[in-house]
């Protein structure tokens, strides 16, 4: 029987500031960053003691010939929130990192939060600038000059699941998953002759599996840091997905992931015949609207990217039905929803609008496009595509839509605005999130395993947090309410 997965989505955001004064991005994102703090509290730093970044899932560890630097000696702003997540500067862009979710629904909760977040830290940054500068941020993936910049998905597996085996069974998965996860995007990294795209990401990939992130990136990423208890289990971080705005594109990326790892873990899908070229299809589906270009297989054949997604989809279904328990409704509306994309896909791609990102975005660049009569590679059309992304609610064009009835919901307004401040009730980001909320001065860093306290003693004092489904509102909440301050609540955790 398969274990309870958890998920977790890092998306590094796009900035830029228009206005009088010249910011440069990395001095952008640390100001966003640090306008969100709140006023007056002492900001709760990032634990980096346990992170490995250079540890291979293959079984070793690339050598690094520099010294790690922290955040601190390069003045780049990184908190932990109350909501559980983890706010920060990544390179040149402020990223949010979701807190431990167990379910996608949730997930898309609290990714949801996380545009808020953004939204309100530009506002704030913007009031730290000069009058008439405003702090422009995208939720999208590649600036339109040939950068690139991740979403990142993290998913907790028992480590006893070969690597192997999820490499081999899972790539013809994420190379076909564009038809419902792709974001869209005018014009190729490649040349040639492609005015519109499924995925803001596929032609910024060159090998099938790798250390890398951001240089040679590979469609099945290797680190191994799983940030819980090694011995149990590892961390599949997929870098291959683009960021979402459409809440059942975010739904399947994540609910489909979750279902499929648990048939992995049975071992309990069916051979599948390997691709070819991974990298190469992967373009090749990400540059074709229809799902319909065949691929060539390992064994001579070919397949559509429609025919091996629905391969998955009839194992998946297999799987739940094998089961004795009963289903649960998250797992059936993931299925549901999986089964009616792809065969709206099949029948009319573009009658996806309103539901994914890609096909939301085309049906407005067409419109745009023909009532203004440009050619597909306007600057105007660029800047559409850009704007679509942009997280502000009154002008972002998603947002516009949506105000319109256009996209399709799954969570509430009320929803997303608990979760900009409160942590899922169901894993350990609630124990996380609230000792922050309720022992800010006390605590002196956190990371996804561990909290760091200071409660006048000789010695700071490290709370381990290494299973993912502990430190839950229901098991530790109780707690929580009976101490009334940090020092009783460490006393109570080591008596």
């Amino acid at each position: 029987m398969a274990t309870p997965k958890f998920v977790g989505v890092e998306t590094e955001y796009g900035i830029a500031v228009d206005g009088p004064t010249e910011v440069n991005p990395v001095l952008a994102s640390s100001l966003l960053v640090g306008a969100y703090r709140d006023g007056g509290d002492r900001d709760v730093r990032w634990d980096h003691s346990d992170e490995h970044p250079l540890r291979d899932a293959r079984g070793y560890e690339v050598p690094d010939a520099h010294e790690p630097v922290v955040d601190d000696e390069l003045g780049l702003a990184n908190t932990v929130l109350t909501n559980g997540a983890r706010f920060y500067v990544d390179h040149a862009h402020p990223e949010y990192a979701t807190p431990e979710c167990s379910t996608a629904r949730d997930l898309v909760v609290w990714d949801k939060a996380g545009e808020r977040i953004l939204e309100d830290a530009a506002r704030r940054a913007a009031a730290s600038l000069p009058p008439g500068s405003r702090v422009l941020v995208h939720k999208n993936n590649t600036d339109g000059k040939g950068a690139a910049y991740g979403t990142h998905e993290n998913y907790l597996v028992p480590r006893e699941v070969p690597f192997g085996r999820l490499t081999r069974q899972l790539l013809p998965f994420f190379v076909t998953r564009p038809i419902y996860t792709g974001a869209g995007r005018l014009g190729t990294e490649l040349g040639g002759e492609v005015a519109f795209q499924l995925s803001q990401r596929a032609d910024f990939f060159e090998v099938e599996v790798g250390l890398e992130t951001t240089l040679k990136r590979p469609l099945m990423n290797t680190r191994d840091e799983p940030h819980a208890d090694p011995d149990r289990y590892r961390r599949l971080h997929v870098i291959n997905g683009d960021a979402n705005l459409c809440e059942v594109a975010t739904l399947l990326k994540v609910g489909t992931m979750l279902l499929l790892l648990d048939v992995i873990e049975d071992d309990a899908l069916p051979a599948l015949p390997e691709l070819a070229e991974p990298v190469e299809a992967f373009h090749q589906v990400s540059h074709d609207l229809t799902g319909t270009r065949p691929l060539r297989l390992d064994d001579g054949t070919t397949a559509t990217a429609l025919e091996i997604q629905e391969r998955y989809l009839d194992a998946c279904r297999r799987y739940v039905k094998d089961r004795d328990s009963a289903l649960d409704p998250g797992t059936a509306d993931v299925l549901e929803r999986w089964e009616a994309v792809l065969a709206t896909a099949a029948s009319d791609p573009r009658a996806l609008a309103g539901q994914v990102d890609w096909a939301t975005k085309l049906e407005l660049l067409e419109s745009y496009r023909e009532r203004h009569g440009l050619a597909w590679d306007h600057d105007r059309l660029k800047m559409v595509d850009l704007q679509y992304h942009d997280v502000r609610r009154d002008k972002g064009l998603f947002h516009r839509l949506v105000e319109r009835g256009r996209v399709e919901r799954l969570v509430s307004e009320a929803e997303i605005v608990a979760a900009i401040d409160e942590p899922p009730p169901d894993t350990r980001a609630w124990f996380r999130g609230e000792c922050i909320r309720r022992f800010r001065k006390q605590i002196v860093a956190a990371g996804w395993d561990s909290l760091i306290f200071d409660v006048g003693g000789e010695a700071l004092q490290r709370v381990p947090m290494m299973e993912p489904g502990r430190g839950t509102r229901e098991s530790v909440g109780p707690l929580l309410d009976s101490v009334g301050s940090a020092a009783e609540l460490l006393e109570q955790l080591t008596s």
